[in-house]
């Protein structure tokens, strides 16, 4: 089975659809799959739900695909670095789930273990638990969260092999692996791509039986969010 793709193009070809539900991994901007975001704006498609822990910041990321009015809803946990976002959830053209953040993790991470839901404490009492099932389990309230699971899962790794086998780096480890089992087709950018059996077993965070497609972005840009610096002496 083929799995390395020329571009990010030939990737998403034939796999992005108007009212499709995307995950699109990646912590603030750290490990975005931006090639194959960019290859969604392309596509046109519309009316996409997206999961997300964040939304990008402006023109950046998902930031694209808000711009171009592609994003129906987010379900996110974060979304305060985008003022676009914010513009448009605030004059009703963009719908929003919001998670707590570890319960958007383990809700992506149920999905694609199979898991159609689970109890948590966190959010009981809030407006996060409006509508939703609260148990009592040894004397305590939960709530009833569900499993995610997308039509297409977006990952950008630090290095992958052909087939797929993929090692994230760092806070890109955030968010990406579990996508990565939470679509029912993933597609992985990959920064360094090497033969299969190249990588240790033991250093894979992702294994390939999970990956469908993969294209290398040697030149994947390292963006910061919010640059700090201090005077030096």
């Amino acid at each position: 089975m083929k799995k390395v793709y020329t571009s990010a193009a030939e990737a998403m070809a034939g796999l992005v659809k108007d009212g499709m539900m995307l995950m699109a991994g990646g912590f603030g901007l750290c490990g975005i799959p931006e090639a194959l975001i960019e290859s969604v704006r392309q596509s046109g498609a519309k009316d996409l739900t997206v999961v997300s822990n964040n939304a990008g910041v402006d023109s950046i990321g998902l930031g694209v695909l808000l711009e171009s009015g592609q994003i129906a809803k987010m379900i996110s946990s974060y979304v305060g670095e985008n003022k676009t976002f914010a513009n448009l959830y605030l004059s009703g053209r963009l719908e929003l789930e919001f998670n707590p953040q570890g319960t958007l993790a383990e809700r992506i991470r149920a999905g694609g273990a199979g898991i159609p839901a689970f109890f948590t404490r966190t959010g009981v009492g809030t407006i996060v638990a409006e509508g939703k099932e609260i148990r009592d389990f040894h004397g305590e309230a939960f709530v009833m969260e569900t499993g995610l699971v997308a039509d297409v899962a977006l990952v950008h790794a630090w290095k992958g092999d052909t087939e797929g086998n993929l090692v994230y780096r760092k806070t890109a480890r955030n968010f990406n692996p579990m996508m990565a089992s939470a679509g029912k087709v993933t597609v992985a950018e990959v920064e360094h791509l090497v033969p299969a059996g190249e990588i240790d077993p033991d250093h894979i965070h992702t294994p390939g039986i999970f990956v469908q497609r993969i294209v290398h972005v040697p030149d994947a840009q390292k963006r910061i969010e919010q640059r700090t610096v201090r005077k030096r002496a």
